[in-house]
């Protein structure tokens, strides 16, 4: 397992990893920040959002990346487009710091989503299908500040939904959703090109550009 370490973003701390909901695997914290928005001249922050990695991740990104500065991954948008897409194990946790409907955080996540595939021509039925699903997963949900809504992205392309009330990940999920373009559209929100929450991009640029040079250090050493 990579040397990653805990993050703390406002009050909450990601562990520095975790077995993620329906995952048979331990997953390392790949970046954690916040997501929020300008109102009126004053930056509110709704969610703060962890991303962990299956530990196949640094050897994947390791041939193409391993030698740019954090700087550089943190404007490339095809390295965050190659951890979307990777062939490993990703899951992203999203917990509250201010009350959310589960209608209000689908409606908007279904939107970027949907905007994101009309934006490359891959928007069909089945992602309108897939869609539909996810936003009935949500209807009845409310969650308050400190509860988090958990995806498990597997490299197959389902996404595994779980929800947290009291802080613990819970070992299935309650609904899976087969649809690869969805599982990766999520996260393409969050860390791609107009994603969500840059303070999550740029830390997991500068911790992805550490690990990696720590990998290659150590297999200088050995």
């Amino acid at each position: 397992m990579p040397a990653a370490t805990e993050m703390q973003v406002e009050l909450f701390t990601f562990p520095a990893s975790v077995k993620p909901p329906g995952s048979a695997h331990t997953l390392f914290l790949g970046g954690a920040g916040v997501r929020g928005l300008e109102i009126e001249g004053k930056f509110i922050k709704f969610t703060a959002i962890g991303v962990y990695l299956e530990e196949a991740a640094l050897p994947c990104l390791a041939g193409k990346w391993k030698d740019k500065a954090a700087e550089e991954l943190k404007d490339s948008t095809e390295f965050f487009r190659d951890i979307v897409t990777g062939p490993y194990e990703k899951f992203t946790q999203v917990t509250m710091l201010l009350p959310l409907t589960g209608a209000q955080y689908s409606e908007k996540v279904t939107e970027n989503c949907v905007a994101f595939w009309k934006s490359v021509g891959t928007y069909t039925e089945a992602q309108a299908k897939a869609v539909e699903q996810f936003i009935q997963v949500f209807k009845e949900e409310t969650f308050p500040p400190g509860a988090s809504i958990l995806f498990t992205h597997s490299p197959a392309g389902s996404l595994t939904i779980a929800f947290s009330k009291e802080g613990k990940i819970p070992e299935d999920g309650k609904v899976v959703i087969e649809n690869k373009q969805l599982s990766e559209a999520i996260l393409e929100s969050i860390i791609g090109k107009h994603g969500v929450s840059p303070h999550a991009k740029e830390s997991l640029a500068t911790r992805i550009s550490e690990l990696l040079k720590g990998d290659m250090e150590r297999k200088g050493d050995a």
